[in-house]
């Protein structure tokens, strides 16, 4: 049980809501944002003594029942109560280091896909594989060093996203992707070493990180733009590959689009240029 992030997280998700979120009335004009600890106390069937101390880091593990009422009095999602299961204990944390091999299969899978840009992305967005497609829209990942193909990194500490359209909205899935990582690999000092890093190093992830945020946004579509075949906009698949804690990322296009029509150039540009260096 992490006292200090539980209470830090409970804060957080109580002062975000207001009276009329949970269909209590506003009353008169608030010192404070939020709830009142005693108003979440009563949605969730528990003590304002106990929930005060929960919030002040002084309280024993709460049960799963316990987390469950609080989970429902503050309207938390899906992820977000995942993430406060795993504060208190009672979801089991993935012991050891997070996995960075990748399966045989989902390899062969990379190398066989059609017009499609692929890349597997570790716990902590390290770029562990990626097809010849991706090396010709983003980067050729396998010729860097882990350090330099973390996209977290490269996000917050490096030299920008390869000119994608939604790095603003990327830097934040980052965030809270990262809120929910450190809580499974407390102890794994990659997952830590990067959290210290991108503290220390920019004054954004800083601001992002107070907020504790958990919460996954999905990305449908991005757009490269690109200095030999100008701006690429692609749909995004993200496939979870959940025994591995990796996700697969496919960036592709309808066919007969424009889009397609970039993607299929780049494909002969990225061959020819393999074939040059080989």
């Amino acid at each position: 049980m992490d006292k200090q992030q539980l209470a830090e997280f409970l804060r957080s998700r109580r002062e975000r809501l207001r009276p009329e979120d949970v269909g209590l009335p506003s009353g008169p004009r608030r010192r404070t944002p939020g709830l009142r600890r005693e108003e979440v106390a009563v949605l969730a069937h528990i003590s304002t003594e106990y929930y005060v101390r929960l919030e002040q880091g002084r309280a024993p593990r709460p049960s799963a029942e316990v987390l469950g009422g609080i989970a429902s009095a503050l309207l938390l999602t899906d992820d977000e109560s995942g993430h406060l299961h795993v504060l208190a204990g009672t979801t089991p944390n993935r012991s050891g280091l997070h996995r960075r091999d990748v399966r045989p299969s989902i390899l062969t899978l990379l190398d066989r896909l059609p017009q499609t840009a692929g890349f597997v992305v570790s716990a902590a967005f390290e770029v562990l594989a990626c097809n010849d497609l991706t090396a010709a829209l983003m980067e050729d990942f396998r010729k860097l060093a882990p350090r330099d193909r973390n996209l977290a990194r490269r996000a917050f500490l490096g030299e920008g996203l390869y000119g994608v359209s939604d790095a603003a909205e990327f830097r934040h899935h980052v965030v809270r992707r990262l809120r929910a990582v450190v809580a499974r690999y407390p102890s794994d000092p990659a997952i830590t070493g990067l959290l210290d890093d991108l503290l220390a190093g920019s004054p954004e992830f800083a601001r992002l990180w107070e907020r504790h945020d958990v919460q996954a946004t999905a990305v449908l579509t991005k757009s490269f733009d690109h200095p030999l075949v100008g701006k690429v906009t692609v749909e995004c698949d993200t496939l979870e590959l959940s025994e591995r804690d990796q996700y697969l990322v496919l960036y592709s296009a309808p066919q007969g689009s424009r889009d397609a029509e970039a993607l299929a150039l780049l494909n002969v540009l990225g061959a020819q240029t393999f074939d040059a260096t080989t």
